[in-house]
């Protein structure tokens, strides 16, 4: 019988964490101003979320994150991500990190890089809808989201730091305060910026960048019709 109900109470925490919703940030009405909505989009390769935001709305906030941004090359749009140092940054098959992707997962304290790509076409144009999602957010809720982002920075040596490059590549890797574990991954990430943005997650279903996609469609649901 007591084994009977310490599996009981497992299965039980097991699907209440699983269960587990967050609900999005309510941030207050901003003051009367001439900023309109912002539109992000959230992208999904299959395994691995980013998020692209306009250029000029992340420079018009100012402060760190700002910086970072009039630091790249041209594009009206800037895709963002965050992940594993060396991991994140690698371009070479799969197949061959495999290792290394053990060591990501599994080793604590790994340090992290905050991505910002510099992109030239409208990431409407160039994703399918199955490969992306469309926010429309209010500028007090887009501005929680930017400084969301923003935290990831590490700031110790007084602003935005290069950390990693990719060669021929205009994407640039800011050194990030946080670290990097199967406890914290790049999709919890997203997840953890979106839900500054007011969008509804499940934390711990969103190891997967489908558990992503569907919270932000179904945030799209609340988004898409103009604020008042």
């Amino acid at each position: 019988m007591l084994k009977l109900s310490l599996a009981g109470a497992l299965a039980g925490s097991i699907l209440a964490v699983l269960t587990w919703t967050r609900p999005g940030a309510s941030p207050k009405p901003a003051e009367p101003a001439d900023r309109g909505p912002v539109t992000i989009q959230v992208l999904n390769n299959g395994f691995h979320t980013d998020l692209v935001a306009p250029r000029h709305a992340l420079e018009a906030r100012g402060g760190p994150l700002a910086q970072a941004v009039r630091s790249l090359a041209p594009g009206e749009w800037v895709a963002i991500g965050w992940g594993d140092a060396t991991f994140y940054v690698d371009q070479s098959p799969i197949s061959d990190r495999l290792p290394d992707g053990a060591r990501a997962f599994f080793r604590p304290g790994n340090p992290a890089v905050l991505m910002l790509d510099p992109e030239v076409r409208d990431p409407g144009l160039a994703y399918g809808q199955t490969e992306r999602v469309a926010l429309r957010l209010p500028p007090e809720a887009f501005d929680r989201l930017a400084g969301r982002i923003e935290a990831s920075l590490d700031l110790s040596g007084g602003g935005p730091r290069v950390s990693a490059a990719r060669p021929g590549d205009d994407a640039r890797f800011f050194a990030s305060r946080e670290t990097f574990s199967i406890l914290h991954l790049c999709n919890h990430w997203t997840a953890g910026v979106l839900n500054a943005g007011g969008v509804t997650i499940r934390p711990a279903r969103s190891v997967f960048s489908g558990e992503v996609m569907r919270a932000a469609r179904a945030a799209e649901l609340d988004t898409a019709a103009p604020r008042a």
